[in-house]
């Protein structure tokens, strides 16, 4: 993926600070005021809006300690003198190294885990590489794989020497051992398969195919790497293993991205609206502590059901709609439907003709002509008659376009019936999305047996190709050892009957609890935007609310500033900025929290009361479906209570031993741990931009308040532009800002300090982005300290957080049911450092919550940059313990808090569009194209208002 270079300075650079910091004064003004002047240090001015009771007061003193700054263990030497070390840090990935694994950890109950890795044995062949080149060229795959199949038929025997060669579709082929020419062309004839006739008339294509000799990937450095003696992973070896193990599913099934797909794996289950759900299974070949390992996994789908295209209008709009002309809308409908699909035609006999639908004609069938040879006019409905002896019946109907602009075609829609086979890549429906979640949710009991029927059935020991290349494959799970670690204690306040609480099985309640630092809430309002709720429920709903904050131990009034004000959701602006004048009137001071009530479907109104209140008026609101009011449930008044506190500035609870000072690497000297995220816009809008997110942690020593900043970037840009920018002003001259900037000052306003460590978790990263997002984000981040105050260089931890990969970890006994959660998963906790990790760099794998149903998905840490030196069981157990302080549920989360937050920011994010944009159709204005340079150019989110951005809004 393209990088999109900083301006202001090509150069990357990393500076480390190696002279200790001054513990008493850790924040000397610069004398160019880049420092704001920070607020005191006191518990009152930390916690303005929030009430702190007894022991309960979480910024108990400590005794006074020294500050020591880490040195980094990324670098083989440092500066041991008094003067800052400036270090470059490297430009590329060829000369940047990733932490290497620091011991596995030791901590937590020891057990054994199952793993979805089957171990492979390294080839001892050495692999030649090929260069292909088809002419005429094809964009197709499929096409290019059946003209080289074909050339396998006709030469292997002779001009290949009997290989069997490994082709990627594209540009490479791979042989086991080398052919026996340099470079040879050859000529193949292959049916057209687009033509679709069948016998002696069908069309042929004659294509020139080029092999010429490019080298050889060599295993050795491979098993080198996999043994731990060379640093970086071998790709081209490892794509060639991936590419031979791919190549008789290939053949056999649907392939998309890394999965197959196949409608005979289990018969496919209508989602709805022409789709259905088809079960496949995931296949990756990967670089493990054990050797080389396949992940295999399950997978589902959506895809197009293969009906005849009339069948699939009628599902979309009703088989009433079948009678009669389409409505302008349904006719759009249709349209956005059915463009890209590919269809073939029914109406001729021995003919199967496939085509690609273009759009729809804008005319009814009985209204389109067209010129004939003798240069007179012919009616469609007449040319299928006279020429197929086809009668239309849906006449009133538009015909399918297709073909290309110059030659455009028209089709029947009764005519044609869709291929099968066509993965359906646009946005699904709630009730789609429902229906696909609950085909592809599996028990692990359930998950782990079809991913051995899939290795049975793949039967890699009679796969042709795994035998050429001298591939083996167990038919076993990986069995690994794993370690349980122990949930944390949290504190709850002094005024509650329990005190500290530890959790059981990843969850607790907030039972003879109560929150540790309760916020105040004394000016509320309740808007009714659901039609169905009448304004006694409404007002009962409110007051249950209001006692569940007092009892979970905020200061929260009893009653609304104004009566419960009843209003259309088509009037939702006039409608909020009523209630917010009115209420302001009433006491004199502008209101705090405003409770919305909406109907179950409510469309866009959830993002605009968000926007509005967020951006406009600077309120907190807490929206409630009609559902939950109508049936109160104490769980639910209970988990809003919490919602309701932390954006109102309030803790839930807090980790015990952060209170104590007791976490290494954390208590020991401020320190910032910041989240951050980028969202995509979904398929199919091209022009919407991505959306970017950073959290950083607001309170130190307790890490639970977390202040948000987002912005839109360029779409589908991974890196995050805006971490660090400058730019001029006509006044002030060159301008620092950025998101890392502005959380860094945040934090020394709330604490009084500024960081003097940061660890920072990013989601969102494959691995082929691992060396661009450390290189750019790092340095963003440097520049960032840099731009505060000289010298200024905190040491990084920076870990990459994933969820989207295919590892899944299955517990030894599926009968022993005190090794197991309620859904039969593994116990939360349950982290995994050996075996199926990489070779030699620093990561693990940690399932941190019980799972709910399906199989549990570990979060995947893997730490690109550790200046603090941690130690497995530090990082292990710091991750494990932070998912416990989630704010909106008494349960422990599947990652790690600051990453979870950047999600929802970002989120939340997508209501800040400008409306006017969005009128214009979707997102698609956000993203437009400067005159005369030819760069994506990004329109700003609206601004969050300066006290909401100190929140947790998102939450």
């Amino acid at each position: 993926m393209p990088i999109k270079q900083k301006k202001e300075s090509p150069e990357l650079h990393l500076v480390i600070k190696t002279k200790e910091c001054n513990p008493m004064n850790p924040f000397q003004e610069a004398s160019n005021g880049k420092w704001q002047s920070p607020a005191p240090s006191t518990s009152k001015n930390r916690d303005s809006r929030t009430r702190r009771r007894g022991g309960g007061d979480s910024s108990t003193s400590k005794p006074a300690i020294e500050y020591q700054i880490p040195g980094s263990c990324c670098l083989e030497s440092r500066s041991c003198l008094g003067e800052a070390a400036e270090i470059p840090l490297p430009s590329s990935s060829k000369t940047l190294r990733f932490p290497s694994r620091p011991g596995l950890g030791r901590a937590g109950t020891r057990c054994i885990v199952k793993a979805n890795h089957f171990l492979t044995e390294l080839p001892d062949k050495d692999l030649a590489h090929y260069d292909v080149t088809i002419t005429p060229e094809d964009a197709s795959r499929a096409v290019n794989r059946s003209i080289i199949a074909e050339l396998v038929k006709l030469y292997r025997e002779s001009d290949l020497g009997m290989r069997l060669p490994a082709y990627d579709g594209r540009k490479s082929l791979y042989t086991a051992g080398e052919l026996p020419f340099f470079y040879r062309e050859f000529g193949i004839k292959v049916v057209d398969e687009e033509d679709g006739i069948n016998g002696p008339n069908c069309s042929i294509r004659e294509y020139k195919v080029a092999i010429k000799f490019v080298g050889k990937a060599n295993l050795h450095h491979l098993g080198q790497f996999l043994a731990g003696k060379h640093a970086a992973a071998p790709q081209e070896a490892l794509q060639v293993l991936d590419i031979v193990l791919r190549q008789l599913s290939d053949k056999r099934y649907y392939p998309i991205g890394r999965s197959f797909f196949s409608s005979d794996f289990r018969t496919p289950q209508r989602l709805g609206d022409g789709l259905e759900a088809w079960c496949g299974f995931y296949q990756s070949i990967r670089p493990t502590q054990m050797g080389l390992s396949l992940n295999i996994d399950t997978s589902a789908a959506a895809f197009i059901e293969p009906l005849p295209v009339i069948d699939f209008v009628a599902q979309i709009l009703g088989k009433g709609a079948l009678t009669r002309p389409l409505s302008d809308s349904d006719h759009l409908k249709i349209k956005r439907a059915l463009t890209g699909v590919k269809v073939e035609v029914v109406h001729r006999a021995h003919v199967r003709r496939k085509y690609r639908i273009s759009g729809l004609t804008s005319q009814p069938t009985n209204e389109l002509i067209f010129p004939v040879e003798d240069h007179s006019m012919m009616s469609v409905v007449d040319y299928f008659q006279e020429m197929y002896g086809f009668a239309i019946e849906y006449t009133h109907l538009p015909c399918l376009q297709v073909g290309n602009q110059t030659k455009v075609k028209y089709l029947p829609m009764e005519a044609c019936k869709i291929l099968e086979g066509q993965r359906y890549t646009k946005r699904l429906n709630e009730k789609q999305i429902t229906a696909l979640l609950k085909i592809a949710c599996q028990r692990p009991k359930e998950r782990e047996n079809d991913i051995l029927k899939t290795v049975q059935h793949n039967a890699y020991h009679r796969d042709p190709y795994a035998k050429e290349f001298g591939i083996k494959i167990s038919e076993k799970l990986a069995c690994i050892e794993a370690r349980i670690l122990p949930p944390p204690w949290l504190k709850y306040h002094d005024a509650g009957k329990e005190k500290q609480c530890l959790p059981h099985v990843g969850q607790w309640n907030m039972k003879n609890k109560k929150m540790i630092n309760g916020s105040k809430v004394a000016r509320w309002a309740c808007i009714n935007f659901s039609w169905t709720i009448q304004e006694n429920v409404a007002h009962g709903f409110c007051h249950e609310l209001a006692e569940m904050c007092q009892v979970s131990g905020m200061e929260f009034s009893p009653e609304p500033v104004i009566p419960i004000y009843s209003a259309c959701p088509e009037q939702v602006e006039e409608a909020l900025k009523k209630v917010y004048r009115a209420s302001a009137k009433s006491k004199g001071k502008d209101l705090e929290l405003l409770i919305a009530i909406l109907p179950d479907q409510n469309g866009s109104l959830y993002g605009d009361i968000k926007r509005i209140c967020e951006t406009d008026l600077g309120l907190i609101s807490q929206c409630c479906l009609t559902k939950h009011v109508f049936r109160v449930c104490k769980q639910y008044l209970a988990n809003v209570a919490l919602k309701i506190n932390v954006k109102m500035g309030g803790r839930n609870t807090v980790l015990l031993d952060a209170i104590a000072w007791k976490i290494p690497l954390v208590s020991d000297i401020p320190t910032i741990i910041f989240g951050a995220d980028v969202t995509h816009p979904e398929s199919g809008e091209d022009a919407s931009p991505s959306i970017a997110a950073v959290v950083a942690s607001q309170d130190w020593p307790e890490i639970t308040k977390y202040a948000g900043v987002v912005c839109a970037q360029t779409h589908r840009q991974e890196l995050i532009q805006d971490l660090y920018k400058t730019w001029n002003d006509p006044i002030r001259g060159t301008v620092n800002g950025g998101m890392i900037r502005d959380l860094l000052i945040s934090f020394r306003r709330a604490t009084g300090q500024k960081p003097l460590r940061i660890i920072f978790y990013r989601d969102g990263v494959s691995e082929g982005q691992f060396y661009q997002v450390l290189l750019y984000e790092l340095d963003a981040i440097r520049k960032a300290c840099a731009s505060l105050e000289p010298n200024y260089q905190p040491p990084v931890t920076f870990v990459v957080v994933q969820k989207r990969h295919h590892t899944r970890l299955f517990v030894s006994n599926h009968k022993n049911r005190a090794s197991t959660d309620k859904s039969g998963n593994i116990l939360p906790g349950t982290v995994v450092d050996s075996r199926i990790c990489h070779p030699t760099e620093f990561d693990f794998y940690l399932c941190s919550h019980a799972g709910l149903q399906g199989t549990s998905r570990p979060a995947h840490y893997h730490v690109l940059w550790d200046e603090n030196n941690f130690t497995a069981d530090g990082l292990q157990s710091l991750t494990n313990n932070l998912c416990y302080t989630y704010a909106r549920c008494t349960r422990s989360v599947s990652i790690v808090p600051p990453a979870y937050y950047a999600h929802l920011a970002a989120f939340r994010a997508r209501f800040y569009v400008d409306p006017e944009e969005q009128k214009n159709g979707s997102l698609g204005n956000s993203v437009r194209t400067s005159c005369g340079r030819g760069e994506a150019t990004v329109k700003p989110l609206l601004a969050l208002k300066e006290n909401v951005k100190r929140v947790m809004f998102y939450c």
